[in-house]
Parts: structure tokens; sequence; C-alpha cells
């Protein structure tokens, strides 16, 4: 396959894993407003992580049962350590803060204020790790972060104090660190990079609702939580961190802003809840940010430096190296190789091998 086949290949499979992500992740929102009648907020946000945790156990040793664990790379060395750090910023701090300021917000303020995940991500991604991005890539998220801001205007704001909405702010920069950083491991195994994510989120999470004083639910709201953590947060972030393969965190994280969307999409088809000026207008703005996105052109002569790394790759033109005999059979697979220095131009996008500067 051409260097130019591919990474048309790799934008629209990025795309479409990181539209699926959202809409998962979307779906989750009402159904989690329906476990909310019967479960504290901190300790289903605990329950919710755990079912993606757990479920994603079980995913995995399907996986290896059945022969599946050479397609992908495990997480080694300092893997660890941005795994971890990302899951303090987005698994932790940020909950916690969501958390704070929420009771010291109102609902509209804080609908408002949780579209800065996606721009703080993409502003990180573009002035901290130097992703590339052009006018069009800006004006598509800024299409979708105005439809985000039209769906969440319901009530005004009202005035209050800064705590609240500063603390939400801050939630949504440590998930907005987490994206980044868990962009520096995504060449390793998603389910297993979920998996941890979920499981340490998730039981510090509960521990910290059962000190505040939460109960526990009763069986079938646990295992509906549970379930509706495995997809919408476990599957949703399994994709997500593919899509972040080969798109790069800023446009994936343009992608995954349309999570509201599709949640309230859902909550008109399971709801019956109203179809509204406003989710016809913001349907319209993330569409626009989508196609801009979608139909993104970045093409220029780049080198390739010496790279060595392990991740799962198919033999196209980024992958012409030699094998001993002692790699995984079959393609895709999983082990470690050799790039060597490579000048050529095709269009590409900020993926696991187009990380150099402009």
């Amino acid at each position: 396959m051409s260097a130019k086949s591919t990474a048309r290949a790799g934008v629209f499979s990025g795309a479409a894993l990181a539209l699926v992500s959202a809409a998962l992740f979307g779906a989750s929102t009402p159904l989690a407003k329906l476990l909310l009648r019967d479960i504290d907020p901190w300790m289903l946000a605990g329950i919710l992580y755990l079912g993606s945790g757990v479920g994603l156990i079980g995913l995995k040793f399907l996986s290896v049962a059945r022969g599946g664990g050479h397609s992908e790379s495990k997480l080694r060395g300092t893997d660890w350590l941005w795994l971890g750090s990302a899951i303090l910023s987005g698994g932790l701090i940020g909950p916690v803060l969501l958390m704070v300021g929420l009771t010291r917000s109102t609902a509209a303020t804080a609908s408002l204020l949780l579209n800065l995940e996606g721009v703080f991500t993409a502003l990180l991604a573009w002035f901290v790790f130097h992703e590339n991005f052009d006018r069009r890539i800006a004006l598509g998220m800024a299409a979708i972060v105005a439809g985000g801001l039209t769906l969440s205007t319901g009530d005004a704001p009202t005035a209050g104090g800064f705590l609240g909405p500063l603390a939400i702010a801050g939630a949504c920069l440590a998930w907005a660190i987490d994206n980044n950083l868990t962009r520096r491991i995504s060449q390793a195994d998603p389910v297993q990079i979920a998996m941890v994510k979920g499981s340490v989120a998730g039981t510090v999470n509960v521990a910290i609702a059962m000190a505040r004083g939460s109960s526990g639910p009763g069986p079938a709201s646990l295992a509906l939580a549970g379930i509706v953590g495995f997809v919408g947060y476990g599957l949703s972030l399994v994709l997500f961190v593919v899509a972040l393969r080969n798109l790069g965190t800023a446009r994936t994280g343009a992608y995954f802003s349309l999570a509201p969307f599709f949640g309230g999409v859902l909550a008109v088809l399971v709801l019956h809840e109203a179809v509204t000026a406003r989710l016809l207008v913001a349907g319209a703005l993330m569409a626009l940010g989508v196609y801009l996105h979608l139909t993104e052109r970045h093409e220029h002569e780049h080198e390739h430096e010496t790279l060595a790394h392990e991740h799962r790759h198919v033999h196209d033109e980024h992958h012409q190296h030699v094998h001993d005999g002692s790699e995984p059979p079959g393609e895709p697979h999983a082990h470690w190789h050799v790039h060597q220095p490579m000048r050529h131009s095709h269009p590409h996008y900020p993926d696991v091998h187009h990380r150099h500067t402009h």
C-alpha cells in the first residue's frame, strides 16, 4: 500500500474510531442520569470506571485465550510513567475537581465550562506538544466547540463564586493533560491502557465515595452501571487510544467533543425528549467541523529519522524492516523494529510516525 493510500486510510479509520468512541461515551450520559436516581454521583463515577476496568480485564483474558495476544505491544519501561501520570491527572484529579465544581456551580454553568476540555486538549497538543495544525483544523475545532456551546446553553449561567467554575475548568485541564499524555503511549495495547486506567480510577473513586459516607447500590443498579461503564467508558477509551495513533491528540479530541451531541440524540430517541433548535444548530456546527477535519490535506516533503520502537503494524511503505524469525506470524503484528532514515512527500497526519517539526 502506498504512503498516500495509507495516510487516507489512517485518517478515515481514525476519524471513524474517534466518532464511535464519542458516540459510546455520549450515550452513557443520559443512561448515567437515570442511574443517579439510585446511586450517589461520586459512587456512580467510581462504579462506571470499575465497570470499564473489570469488563476490559475479561476482554483481555478472552483475547489471550483465543491467541490474539501478539498483535499489540505491551506497556514497557517509561510507558508506565506516562500512564501513571495520565491516570493521576484524568482519573483522579479531574473527577475530584469536577465534583467540587458541581457542588458550587449551577448545572448551566457546568455544562458550558465542560466544553473547555476539547479546547484545552487542542491547545496543549498544538503549543506544548507541538502537534501540527493549520487554519482549516483550527476552524474545524472552533465549529465543533461552538456546537458544544450551543448545545449546553439552556438556562443562563448565574453569577456566583469563582471556586466552582475554576474547579470545573481545572477538571477540564486535567482531562486535557490526560489525553495528551495518553497519546505518548498510544502505540501500546489500547485494551491494557484502558483496563489499567479504569481499574485504578474506579477503585480510588469508590474509596473516596465510601469515605464520604456513600452506600453501595442494589444489585440491579450495580450491574447496569457496570455495563454502562464497560461500554461507555471502557470500549470508548480503547477506540479513543487507537484513534490517537492515527490522528494525534487535537484531531481525536475534536471528534470526541461530539459526545454531548450523541448524548442529546440518544435522549431524544430513548428518553423521548423534544428535538430542540439548539440540538439542530449544534448538529450543523459540529457537522461542519467534522467536514473540515475529514477533508484536511496536509502534504509536504518530510524526513523520517532513524527510529526504533514496538507497535502494531503491517508492512507498508513505512515498515520495510527485515525479520529474524522471532516475530509473531501474520499481520498485523507487534515486535521491536527499526525504521531507517527516509525522505519523501505524501499526505500525512500527526500519527506515531509523523511527529516531526514544521
